[in-house]
């Protein structure tokens, strides 16, 4: 049951980082500008008229409407009268961000409530550790560390609300994505059988570290090329798609290059698994993975950004990165006897 609620967990925090793909993708990020409320409601607003002032409407503490472009937050609960009066009302200070996107807002606010409920998984994952604790404290300190940082990971969210997308912190909330994707493939190895496979050499080892650093590079600088293209958004618009990398700085070279170094680590990790006849069967998987990466890359540039490229692009990366974590796990503890639970 333990390792069920292990699984559910990290298929819903892979359905996050999916509709984080989908929000960045489609330039909702500040579809709701205040947190954890989306203007101010549990549920958002359909229709603009909803964040205008309005005589005579109970409004309730910490709503929010749109005055001259700019947020106002309901100061108590109170009823409006017939002319709008500023005593009720406080400036929302922690941006000055104040545009309305029906679509922005509740493709943001989705992304939200999976985020709420992968939180919500985790939870129960970590009070059915409790009954690891006996064999295996390890199991249920882990699974409460993953309630912490799926905390942490909410308040980055949050941040990066305020900061209107800083992408310095879009990088680090990505970034803490795939520490709690790793987490949790950890606790999922160790609590399970583990398969017994030949010991790896020194070399291997050393290669499948290599391999996971360079793709988290990979992801770290696919975020600051995102952002190339999110000036470029702001400079020629949604739908000129074509000139979004018409000029690209160094960033998105250094990005298109590193790729080659990726892909020959892990076709040395592939030839050494087979000739030292290993056992690690997922090499396979993350081969294949690199394949489909490099060919969502490859249609972003030349088809100028089709949409569904986009999103897979960002979650093939994740999903690489997750094989080549578990396959970590496998290389550094096959051929030794592991407690399980």
């Amino acid at each position: 049951m333990y390792r069920k609620s292990v699984k559910i967990s990290l298929i819903l925090v892979y359905l996050v980082i999916v509709a984080g793909a989908v929000v960045r993708m489609t330039g909702s990020g500040m579809g709701c500008p205040d947190w954890p409320k989306c203007f101010g409601y549990y549920i958002p607003p359909t229709e603009v008229s909803e964040l205008e002032f309005q005589a005579n409407r109970e409004y309730e503490k910490g709503q929010v409407i749109i005055v001259d472009e700019t947020l106002k937050v309901a100061a108590e609960d109170f009823t409006s009268k017939e002319v709008y009066n500023e005593k009720n009302w406080s400036t929302y200070t922690k941006h000055d961000y104040a545009i309305f996107n029906p679509v922005h807002t509740w493709v943001e606010y989705i992304n939200r409530l999976a985020g709420a409920l992968a939180g919500f998984a985790v939870l129960i994952m970590a009070i059915l550790s409790f009954r690891k604790w006996k064999s295996n404290k390890k199991i249920t300190l882990l699974s409460w560390l993953s309630v912490f940082l799926m905390g942490f990971q909410a308040w980055l969210g949050a941040t990066v609300v305020y900061s209107v997308l800083s992408p310095v912190r879009i990088t680090i909330h990505m970034v803490m994505a795939l520490v709690i994707v790793a987490v949790l493939l950890y606790l999922l190895y160790i609590s399970g059988e583990k398969q017994q496979s030949k010991r790896p050499n020194k070399t291997f080892k050393n290669l499948m570290v290599l391999a996971l650093a360079l793709t988290l590079i990979q992801v770290v600088l696919g975020t600051q090329v995102r952002q190339i293209v999110d000036e470029q958004i702001k400079a020629f618009g949604y739908d000129a798609r074509e000139m979004w990398l018409a000029n690209p700085d160094i960033t998105f070279y250094i990005h298109r290059s590193f790729s080659i170094l990726v892909i020959l680590v892990n076709l040395v990790l592939w030839w050494k698994n087979r000739k030292l006849q290993l056992n690690f069967g997922k090499i396979n998987w993350v081969l294949w993975l690199i394949a489909l990466e490099i060919i969502t890359g490859i249609a972003m540039y030349n088809f100028d950004f089709p949409f569904t490229t986009q999103s897979l692009h960002l979650v093939i990366a994740s999903a690489l990165f997750g094989f080549q974590f578990y396959l970590l796990l496998e290389s550094f503890t096959a051929g030794r006897k592991l407690k399980t639970s």
